[in-house]
């Protein structure tokens, strides 16, 4: 049976692949607006949320991190920007020195 808390507890602990495993420190905890509002998530919603979150592919390879080749990536940028820049100064004689 799926419950707020579970799904809360599913996100926190990176199962969804939104996030690292590290609890929120949530000031309204998931659940809590619709509750105090009187009306509680039904059981549908609930276990419609739960499928949704849970049920989505999860990259073993969290989006914050970078590997060699996006390293590598961006500085060949780099020194094909500067070397284009640098010769368009030296086409159009704006040399500073």
């Amino acid at each position: 049976m799926s419950t707020v808390e579970r799904l809360r507890h599913d996100i926190d602990s990176g199962q969804t692949g939104d996030k690292v495993s590290f609890p929120d420190p949530a000031a309204a905890p998931l659940g809590a607006d619709s509750e105090a509002g009187g009306a509680s998530p039904t059981k549908g919603e609930i276990e419609h949320a739960q499928r949704y979150e849970t049920g989505r592919s999860i990259s073993h390879k969290p989006a914050w991190r970078t590997d060699a080749s996006d390293v590598a990536l961006v500085a060949v940028v780099t020194v094909v920007m500067c070397a284009a820049g640098a010769g368009l100064a030296v086409i159009t004689g704006s040399v500073v020195l």
